[in-house]
């Protein structure tokens, strides 16, 4: 069985996370340069066994894509040449800076170490892996 990847994708990094093998939890991996990113997933691809990629669609409150869908729409473009093996998903991603903010808060991290945007992209990203999970999967007990 193969693990699951998602990506929080923004102009400057993006956050990664993956599941394990057996896909039952959802795990920050890192955050990467935008402009490494697929370099990173090649590399990444080589020593892992990756069924999935889920994508975060950016989409406003109102339902209406971000700026950043743009860029999102270039890199899956990219993405689909390059591993054409490897499905790549699109997934709702509203809302996880403000639950991976919310997660920093509660598990008690310093103030200062909530300011580091590259951990918020990283919980981003599990964020939305984890809720992918439960779209497919629902309420595992």
């Amino acid at each position: 069985m193969g693990r699951w990847l998602a990506i929080d994708y923004g102009k400057a990094r993006c956050g990664v996370a993956v599941t394990d093998p057996a896909r039952i939890i959802a795990n920050g991996l890192t955050t990467v340069p935008t402009r490494e990113l697929m370099a990173f997933l090649q590399n990444y691809f080589r020593e892992e066994d990756v069924e999935r990629v889920i994508m975060g669609k950016p989409t406003q409150t109102n339902g209406v894509p971000s700026e950043n869908m743009a860029r999102v729409k270039t890199f899956a473009g990219e993405f689909v040449k390059k591993f054409p093996q490897i499905p790549l998903v699109f997934f709702d991603e509203r809302f996880t800076s403000v639950l991976a903010h919310r997660a920093m808060i509660d598990g008690g991290l310093p103030k200062m170490q909530r300011r580091n945007k590259a951990l918020v992209d990283e919980l981003s990203a599990t964020i939305l892996l984890q809720s992918y999970m439960e779209s497919v999967f629902g309420n595992r007990k």
